[in-house]
């Protein structure tokens, strides 16, 4: 599944990080899901084996069938959780996103007056990704306090440090591989080895074709993630050229 982060100093020292972050919410999660997130972080630093047996600790996951939650579902259900995939129904998802949702097990949620909040940004020009993550992950922390979930899960790589784990209005976010310190060469890995590097979303494209200068917050957001090193350079002249070529 996930291998030992070695020798790289930066990826060691992110791990630390989570540790220290790991203990600030300690209370909040109890001992079996501190325990065993304990021994996740232990096992990339060291390669210490742990044990996987089922925790009974359900995470609320924010699904999108892209890599990076794909990765996170299956990290978590091999670590042991029973996470519960949350699937956010967007105008814009398409048939294949919603088959891939359903074979993974998730339940959907709708976002109330999406597209007109959506529109309303593209309107002004102004960018969109911002406003959607938000609207997302309240709709999945909103399933989480309904059905009792004290932990919520996303597939976020730059959120590392004391931001990979985090309580906030009686929930716990936990940005997994942000807090497992992995790159994208890693989640691809995860997922099977092959994954397609693009900008998926019609409305961006939309958003590109009407403001062409509104490209530069998704490059921006590319270069913060290979500043990460969560890219490679190569991964990231892909994204670029692929924003551009919209």
């Amino acid at each position: 599944m996930i291998q030992p982060a070695g020798d790289d100093f930066v990826k060691r020292y992110r791990l630390r990080y989570s540790l220290e972050a790991l203990k600030g919410v300690r209370g909040e999660i109890g001992e079996r899901a501190h325990s065993r997130l304990r021994a996740l972080l232990e096992y990339r630093l060291t390669g210490k084996d742990f044990e996987r047996s089922p925790t009974g600790i359900e995470v609320a996951l924010a699904f999108s069938a892209g890599s990076d939650s794909t990765a996170s579902l299956k990290i978590l259900r091999w670590a042991g959780f029973e996470v519960v995939p949350v699937t956010v129904k967007l105008p814009q998802m398409g048939e294949s996103v919603v088959k891939k949702a359903r074979e993974a097990g998730a339940v959907f949620v709708d976002v109330p007056n999406y597209l007109e909040v959506i529109k309303a940004q593209m309107t002004k020009g102004a960018p969109i990704c911002g406003r959607c993550h938000s609207m997302v992950m309240k709709a999945v922390e909103d399933y989480a306090r309904e059905n009792g979930i004290m932990v919520v899960a996303s597939g976020d790589l730059l959120s590392s440090g004391l931001v990979s784990i985090y309580e906030k209005d009686g929930l716990v976010t936990l940005n997994l591989p942000a807090f497992l310190a992995l790159d994208k060469r890693e989640i691809i890995e995860i997922i099977g080895g092959s994954y397609e590097l693009s900008f998926g979303c019609p409305l961006l494209w939309e958003l590109f074709r009407k403001f062409p200068s509104t490209k530069r917050f998704s490059i921006q957001r590319v270069l913060r993630e290979t500043r990460a090193r969560a890219l490679t350079p190569e991964m990231a002249a892909e994204l670029i050229m692929d924003v551009l070529s919209r």
